[in-house]
């Protein structure tokens, strides 16, 4: 738990949907691209899994090293919207993770986003940095 809206966890089967709603999520957000890996289940069948469990679901695939600002704007429009508390997965859930610390940056300070995330299992010190910067855009170079 990253706070009291989101969860982030590694990629999640479409057989996981019904437990995940039982655990009182309400949504969920993928953030995984279809064909990482040959064994990741399509985002399709993951969506229908979760529509059946009674979820939402919403799709914000990113790439490690390419996180755009529109796809941190995109993902805390999601969090802010979707009824919670939310679930966030990936590939390992870092991708979700470092989405939830640079889309809250304005809002928290950074080293309790960052402490938070350690608190999950994940080090996001390497964003530290473009946090800082989102949080004062004003003063970014």
């Amino acid at each position: 738990m990253l706070d009291e809206r989101l969860s982030v966890l590694p990629q999640i089967q479409p057989e996981d949907l019904p437990t995940l709603a039982a655990m009182g999520f309400r949504s969920i957000i993928s953030n995984r691209p279809d064909g990482e890996a040959p064994d990741q289940p399509a985002t399709a069948e993951i969506a229908s899994a979760a529509r059946a469990a009674g979820l939402q679901f919403e799709h914000v695939p990113v790439v490690g090293g390419a996180i755009s600002d529109a796809d941190i704007a995109r993902f805390g429009t999601l969090l802010d919207t979707l009824p919670g508390p939310v679930l966030g997965f990936c590939k390992t859930g870092t991708r979700a993770a470092t989405l939830w610390a640079l889309s809250q940056a304005r809002q928290q300070p950074v080293a309790q986003l960052l402490q938070a995330a350690a608190q999950a299992g994940y080090d996001l010190s390497g964003q530290a940095e473009r946090m800082a910067k989102l949080a004062a855009p004003d003063k970014a170079g």
